[in-house]
């Protein structure tokens, strides 16, 4: 039997990588791989490289602890995010939080900022202190990244979005059926000429899936489509009031516009009330996410109600399950979505 099949088969039995995986599969014994891991300067370049080549393929991560603090760390379980200023991403933490800290367990954030590289070195280091589980927002990853996870071995519920093939455990909801809903609500008001404001969509990706399933939503209906206004900046109110009169200076037949989350569309909304546009009567405004100020605008916005404490608070029960040894339901759960009707459109 190869070192590499040895490896798996371990795995598949104790659950994570092992130095003495990394050993078999480079060919060396285990005090050689802790030489080059931990005394890079101790051992030949080539060796070294044998070792690296190992620990990338097995996705083999360095336990931060010894000893006795090995067992401190399994109370400790990171939650990664791509946002700690986005209230959507706060409230899915007071989520998590609270379940957790019941349980005695103590969340560890980390930020990714939407950049995949910042996501997967962030992987690295927070596995190193042998977390017993783990919590990240979305399921789109560098490979290195899914190797970490898949190599790591322990309960790990990737959330926001609903995929067909998560790594472990998956709780969220269909962004593209989110958006296909409110292409369809727009349609049945009677709108013909409509638009998607969003940012940055190669990197807020669950974004540009409630625009594809708005194209969707007009393909069906036989109406125009068209690509995505995109800006270049963070979201924010102000952003959302710039992006309105840019879209409709350059695109002054559109009706409608769905905004890629609230804080777009309540600043969109706010611009309009100060430039004398009448919404919706000369274009209606809709949002995602549900904020609380979604409902306290002039007119209150249609946005689309996303269950963002309760995908915390899900995601945290089922990875307590895990760890604890118990049942945790189906591995992947669909939380689903709301579409609010207000004045907006």
């Amino acid at each position: 039997m190869t070192s590499t099949r040895m490896a798996v088969r371990r795995r598949a039995h104790s659950g994570a990588v092992t130095l003495k995986d990394v050993a078999e599969r480079a060919g060396v014994a285990p005090i050689t791989v802790s030489r080059a891991l931990n005394a890079p300067d101790s051992v030949s370049a080539a060796l070294r490289a044998q070792v690296e080549e190992a620990v990338s393929a097995l996705g083999y991560v360095r336990n931060q602890y010894a000893g006795a603090l090995a067992s401190a760390a399994s109370r400790i379980i990171p939650v990664i995010v791509p946002s700690l200023s986005n209230a959507v991403f706060i409230e899915v933490i007071q989520g998590i939080q609270q379940v957790l800290e019941e349980a005695g367990y103590q969340p560890l954030l980390g930020n990714t900022q939407y950049d995949l590289d910042r996501e997967s070195k962030l992987v690295a280091t927070l596995l190193g202190w042998s977390p017993a589980g783990l919590i990240v927002a979305g399921m789109r990853h560098a490979e290195r990244t899914r190797t970490l996870l898949r190599g790591y071995g322990r309960p790990l519920v990737e959330i926001m979005e609903l995929g067909a093939r998560p790594i472990d455990m998956n709780v969220g909801l269909s962004h593209v059926r989110a958006g296909e809903t409110m292409g369809q609500h727009l349609v049945e008001r009677g709108y013909r000429q409509i638009g998607f404001i969003g940012g940055r969509l190669k990197q807020d990706y669950r974004a540009a899936q409630r625009y594809r399933g708005l194209d969707q939503a007009l393909a069906a209906a036989g109406l125009a489509r068209r690509p995505p206004f995109e800006h270049d900046q963070k979201s924010s109110a102000q952003v959302g009031g710039n992006a309105l009169m840019a879209t409709l200076e350059a695109a002054p037949e559109l009706d409608a516009l769905f905004f890629a989350n609230d804080d777009l569309a309540v600043g969109a909304l706010l611009r309009a009330q100060r430039e004398g546009i009448v919404v919706p009567a000369r274009v209606a405004i809709a949002g995602f996410n549900g904020l609380e100020i979604s409902a306290l605008t002039t007119p209150p916005l249609t946005t689309i109600v996303s269950p963002r404490q309760q995908i915390g608070e899900i995601a945290a029960r089922k990875l307590l399950g895990r760890i604890q040894g118990h049942a945790s339901g189906p591995a992947r759960i669909d939380v689903g979505f709301r579409l609010e009707v207000r004045a907006s459109t």
